[in-house]
């Protein structure tokens, strides 16, 4: 009987345990989504516009990032590890940590190349 008794403890141990450590560990995950606007500004086309100003780099410290393209062509999105993506204009692309390059899809010489820094 004592054994029994013991091992139905032992086991309702675990199972608080586990369902308690799971419902810890969904409540604690606060994933942050910035939004960065991506803006048509002459010269050079294409910038970030942060804070009101224009700027062709940028560091963001989020879970993710969406970026906005509210340029007049479609963005090229490159990181270490290959193409991110392409924005068309008007609609969004979300990316993660890392260094990002972004240009304009046929990108004359003389345009931006923006860097964005994701933390």
């Amino acid at each position: 009987m004592k054994t029994s008794l013991l091992a139905l403890a032992l086991a309702a141990a675990i199972c608080a345990a586990v369902f308690g450590t799971g419902r810890a560990l969904a409540s604690t995950n606060h994933s942050t989504t910035k939004t960065v606007n991506i803006v048509m500004h002459d010269p050079g086309c294409h910038w970030f516009k942060v804070n009101g100003k224009f700027t062709t780099k940028d560091t963001v410290t989020a879970s993710h990032v969406k970026l906005t393209n509210m340029d007049a062509a479609a963005l090229k999105v490159v990181s270490r590890h290959g193409n991110a993506g392409h924005i068309a204009v008007g609609k969004s692309l979300v990316v993660g940590h890392g260094n990002y390059v972004i240009m304009m899809v046929g990108q004359a010489s003389d345009d931006n190349y923006l860097s964005l820094h994701v933390r």
